[in-house]
């Protein structure tokens, strides 16, 4: 649709204009000491790849998917000047989304579809683990993040969006106490499928 071609665009330009190097998610980099020692990871909706990059570091076999061509041509070329391999593809992850059982780690950073969700549960093999941290509408700085609310998550919505998973971590500090500590603006939920031995 043109609608979805603008859009996509729009990102291609943000990507392009982006300088310096972003950092992880601060979910990934906090709860690091969370991860299994290697594995298939999946890095959805990755944009410039950052989390995607620190999971390659960590010995992952890391597959990367992003809609914006600009976004993915430059997370290959970081991969390549850093000597990691990585697959980084462009995906429209709604209309193709992973396939089941087939990653040990699902990692979504600042993307919200919530008709995904069940896929990207499905996705994790027994014990795998899912990392997702995106923005909420109860902020304290209102221009992080889309300004449309339907992009942004209700207070403790991300609970609810994966209700199979076990629940290992979850944040969500509102605009509670002192501000300027903490994780703002955004939900962290890191959840694991069930194996067998947890049933």
């Amino acid at each position: 649709m043109a609608g979805d071609e603008d859009l996509r665009q729009r990102w291609n330009r943000r990507h392009a204009a982006a300088t310096g190097r972003p950092e992880p998610m601060w979910g990934l980099r906090r709860f690091a000491h969370l991860l299994p020692p290697g594995g298939r990871a999946l890095d959805l909706a990755c944009g410039l790849g950052a989390n995607a990059l620190f999971l390659a570091r960590r010995g992952f076999q890391v597959t990367a998917w992003d809609w914006s061509d600009t976004a993915i041509g430059r997370l290959r070329q970081a991969a390549r000047d850093a000597g990691l391999d990585l697959r980084a593809e462009v995906r429209d992850v709604v209309v193709s989304p992973p396939p089941p059982a087939a990653f040990d780690l699902v990692l979504v950073a600042h993307f919200l579809d919530r008709g995904l969700c069940p896929a990207l549960a499905a996705a994790l093999r027994p014990g795998g683990l899912l990392w997702y941290q995106t923005f909420v509408r109860e902020a304290v700085n209102g221009e992080r993040g889309p300004s449309d609310p339907r992009w942004r998550l209700g207070t403790n919505e991300l609970l609810h969006l994966f209700p199979g998973l076990i629940r290992r971590v979850y944040l969500e500090e509102g605009r509670l106490g002192d501000p300027a500590q903490g994780l703002r603006d955004e939900a962290l939920l890191i959840g694991q499928r069930p194996r067998a031995e947890d049933t």
